[in-house]
């Protein structure tokens, strides 16, 4: 198997192009911060990061309808009360709001600018469509399609996502073999690409750091069929396969 034969990539965005982990710290600093000034100590990086993977995966279950800000709204809110802090809502919609200012990984844009020359680009997310247009804006490529959690009224890894986002593609000409799909997230992304039986790629981001941060863990690990540390390496590899290196 190779990147060259596929048509289409399908991406998640969040955690694989965006660096939402980052943002999520930055976001959550009048909350670290005030546990610092308590505690005399900052809590852990990981620790944070798996709280709040745990508080958004359980909004998303119970409300798979909210527009994304909101949920977050709710996760900050919920975090705040585990750590026994005291905050209103207007704090907590600020952090719903704090999508637009998470930072894309260093290596996205050149690289999807890279391959938009050789490949359709597709987003499927789980984030609401208003947070979407400030992250394309970092990204700085035209995609061909959109889907967002927004648009289907549930969250990855609900299989529903997948069924619509590959119903939509299919009315465009696009069949199961054409697609690449390729994140990060073991939980939200592979396990449900393992389960339509769609070609996946991991773009393996914390590599060198321990655990699953802000995604939960997927229990039995799910198979791919390509695994790069970051988009300027598959990048490298699809150059090679042109190059018949």
């Amino acid at each position: 198997m190779k990147l060259s034969d596929f048509s289409v990539l399908t991406f998640d965005c969040y955690g694989t192009l965006i660096d939402w982990e980052s943002g999520m710290i930055a976001g959550l600093t009048p909350l670290t911060d005030r546990i610092t000034a308590r505690n005399g100590a900052p809590p852990d990086r990981n620790l944070i990061l798996e709280a709040h993977a745990r508080q958004e995966s359980t909004h998303q279950r119970q409300t798979p309808a909210k527009c994304y800000s909101d949920l977050l709204a709710c996760v900050y809110r919920r975090l705040a009360e585990e750590w026994g802090i005291s905050v209103g809502w207007d704090e907590a919609m600020t952090y719903g709001r704090s999508v637009e200012h998470w930072p894309a990984f260093a290596d996205s844009a050149a690289s999807l600018a890279y391959l938009k020359q050789h490949f359709k680009l597709v987003i499927l997310s789980n984030v609401d469509n208003a947070s979407f247009a400030h992250s394309n804006d970092r990204l700085g490529v035209a995609f061909d399609a959109v889907y967002t959690a927004e648009d289907v009224g549930s969250y990855k890894p609900d299989d529903g996502n997948f069924a619509y986002m590959m119903a939509q593609l299919d009315s465009l000409g696009v069949g199961k073999a054409d697609i690449l799909h390729t994140a990060e997230s073991m939980f939200h992304d592979h396990a449900p690409a393992n389960r339509h039986g769609l070609a996946n790629c991991w773009i393996y981001r914390r590599h060198s750091d321990e655990g699953f941060g802000a995604t939960m863990d997927p229990g039995d690990m799910p198979s791919y069929d390509f695994r790069f540390t970051g988009m300027a390496a598959m990048v490298e590899a699809h150059k090679a396969e042109l190059a018949g290196t």
